[in-house]
């Protein structure tokens, strides 16, 4: 749980610190800007507030790990709700409205977590889990998403290295095997997931798991 507050608030603080002008700028999300990204941010936010007011009763069905699905087929942009992104994203107009409403909802999705107990169960997407396994998950899901963020902006601050190794661990057990040792950790969850194709040296060192990739969460 000190992995999620750690990432939560290094992905915030990163977002608080972009120039207005990189907000135009492409994300690592497939047809969103930065903006866009962002703005999901907000309602990822949203949601770890509503999950953790969301006690259940029966035993956990997922974990940290296995509250990830894995779809066939990368996405495209095209879907519903990501079209819905990319509409209240430009709504905003001035980034400074969508820095301050992801610094408010942020920060209470942050304190929430610190004040939940690891062993409270929760309810998401017909699942329950403990808040534990939770926010573990939701590790992943910054610093990806912090990794999407900076994937255009050299001059942003990367995710903490601790929030990547331990995605990475994530990544792999998600994935049945291990990376390469050569492959760091943001390597690892870039040609991973599909953010970054592997090259050819890699795709050697990958063997028969090249085959498996990338791995789309949802």
């Amino acid at each position: 749980m000190d992995l999620f507050s750690l990432s939560w608030a290094a992905l915030r603080t990163a977002v608080a610190e972009l120039p207005d002008e990189d907000f135009t700028q492409p994300s690592g999300c497939t047809g969103w800007l930065v903006r866009d990204l962002v703005c999901h941010l907000v309602i990822d936010a949203q949601d770890v507030l509503i999950t953790l007011v969301t006690p259940a009763e029966t035993e956990p069905t997922r974990d940290a790990v296995t509250y990830w699905d894995v779809a066939e087929t990368p996405p495209t942009g095209d879907d519903p709700l990501d079209a819905l992104v990319v509409r209240l994203a430009a709504a905003y107009e001035e980034p400074r409205l969508l820095k301050f409403h992801l610094d408010d909802v942020g920060s209470a999705a942050g304190r929430a977590a610190e004040l939940a107990a690891p062993g409270l169960r929760v309810g998401t997407r017909d699942e329950v889990l403990t808040a534990g396994d939770y926010l573990s998950a939701y590790v992943l899901e910054w610093t990806l998403h912090h990794l999407d963020l900076v994937a255009h902006l050299p001059n942003a601050a990367e995710p903490p290295a601790e929030g990547l190794a331990r995605s990475r661990e994530m990544l792999e057990k998600i994935a049945g095997t291990a990376f390469p040792a050569s492959f760091s950790d943001k390597d690892a969850l870039l040609v991973g997931t599909g953010r970054r194709v592997p090259t050819d040296a890699e795709k050697a060192e990958l063997g028969e798991s090249a085959a498996k990739l990338p791995l789309v969460l949802g």
